[in-house]
């Protein structure tokens, strides 16, 4: 569910037409929901409230999903943690409010300068993903007369059954270490003298919509714990990771509900003395976030017909980067007798990939018309890039009837300032 509906016959976020907020800030922008964020955190979380077990849980929301400083800041006032990937990341979680003791530091390759702030900040735990990395992390703690406290991610060699660009939990992966060598790195972990064992960390993927990976995963994880525990290792945190996918398309089934992923972790874990930790980040986001954007041109090919928008790949890659399914709506509600166009709905990036969606059926669009992208709330404008040297969009947070820019367009000045001409070409 999401606060994005018709009233009157024009789109609102919760109580604020969207056109209100065009006539204002311009196109491209991005709308994310107060509310929505507000009940997709508290749902996933009571999920975990009604389990029959009594296993403590800190839900970390994964920022590198939406690091927009309001998304972060009003999911910190519901108490959560954070899941980041970066010392980026790190900031932006501690600046929205989020105590450095509720953020777990995730990543492949984190370099020895930001171990170092996430030692000093003095985080939870940071989920090591690599032999190599253990070492290194070892090497930055000692030099600082400290101790590291981590968790190995091991990688189950469970396949997610989601896109390939987003299964992380596959033996062919980059992320986390072979199954294989789990219990031969705690040992080593044991050994290290800037090191102190908190956790076990797995994560298999995004997008998923199918329990069964999660299952198989959990009770190969618990089994783990178990030995781990036996072998006198002090694991107290078993981070699940995220991945439970959203409804993209309307109509389709619905992905499963987060309680009936919350009765499986919990049961899964019922015996152990643990806290579970999660990283939700698209299933808190995803739905609680809409591009806005205006059409600059309906072009009628010879071969099929083409709806050119304002936002392009470089605003909102996933189309383009997952072939991602995104419902779209019109500002303006359609009457039942307005007539339909089946048509490419693209952007003006010199790019053939530069696509929203092929061959959709929309009420026929008009140069001028706007048209809402919905479910880009994550993996959206954190991927944003300037391409083509278009500068990167606002970013606007609603509240009520009350909204707000909570993240200023750029402007070409902007765009330009960091570049730099050498002395050779007369800068």
């Amino acid at each position: 569910m999401h606060h994005f509906a018709y009233k009157n016959g024009v789109l609102h976020a919760e109580d604020v037409p969207l056109s209100d907020i065009a006539g204002q800030v311009g196109t491209p922008f991005y709308c994310y929901s107060t509310a929505t964020l507000e009940r997709h955190y508290r749902v996933f979380s009571e999920a975990f409230a009604r389990s029959s077990t009594a296993t403590p849980v800190l839900i970390c929301f994964s920022v590198k999903s939406n690091s927009n400083l309001a998304v972060v800041s009003t999911l910190a006032n519901m108490g959560a943690g954070a899941d980041v990937v970066s010392e980026g990341e790190i900031r932006i979680a501690r600046k929205a409010g989020i105590p450095a003791d509720k953020i777990v530091f995730s990543g492949v390759g984190k370099k020895p300068g930001e171990m170092a702030y996430a030692l000093d900040e003095g985080i939870l735990m940071f989920n090591v993903e690599s032999e190599p990395e253990l070492e290194a992390l070892n090497d930055v703690a000692v030099s600082k007369n400290m101790r590291a406290p981590i968790s190995l991610r091991v990688n189950p060699d469970v396949d997610a059954n989601t896109h390939v660009k987003i299964t992380t939990g596959k033996a062919e992966n980059k992320f986390g270490i072979a199954w294989e060598r789990a219990h031969a790195v705690y040992a080593r972990a044991a050994e290290l003298p800037g090191i102190e064992i908190v956790g076990v960390d797995v994560h298999i993927g995004s997008q998923i919509t199918s329990l069964e990976p999660f299952r198989t995963a959990f009770a190969k994880v618990a089994e783990l714990v178990r030995e781990l525990q036996a072998q006198g290792h002090a694991v107290a945190n078993v981070d699940l990771g995220g991945g439970l996918g959203i409804p993209y398309m309307q109509g389709n089934e619905p992905p499963p509900h987060p309680e009936e992923y919350g009765r499986i972790a919990s049961d899964a874990f019922a015996d152990l003395d643990v806290r579970l930790l999660f990283e939700p980040g698209r299933i808190i986001a995803g739905n609680a976030g809409v591009l806005v954007s205006e059409v600059i041109y309906v072009k009628n090919g010879e071969a099929k017909d083409f709806v050119i928008l304002d936002a392009g790949m470089n605003d909102l890659i996933r189309p383009t980067l997952y072939d991602a399914w995104h419902d779209m709506l019109p500002l303006v509600e359609a009457t039942p007798d307005t007539p339909h166009l089946s048509a490419d709905i693209v952007g003006p990036v010199c790019e053939s990939g530069d696509i929203f969606a092929s061959n959709r059926d929309l009420p026929l669009l008009a140069a001028g018309d706007r048209l809402a992208i919905l479910s880009a709330g994550a993996y959206g404008a954190v991927q944003a890039s300037t391409y083509n040297a278009r500068p990167l969009v606002a970013e606007v947070m609603v509240n009520g009837a009350d909204w707000a820019v909570v993240r200023e367009r750029q402007t070409y000045d902007a765009l330009l300032a960091d570049n730099r001409i050498p002395a050779w070409l007369g800068g």
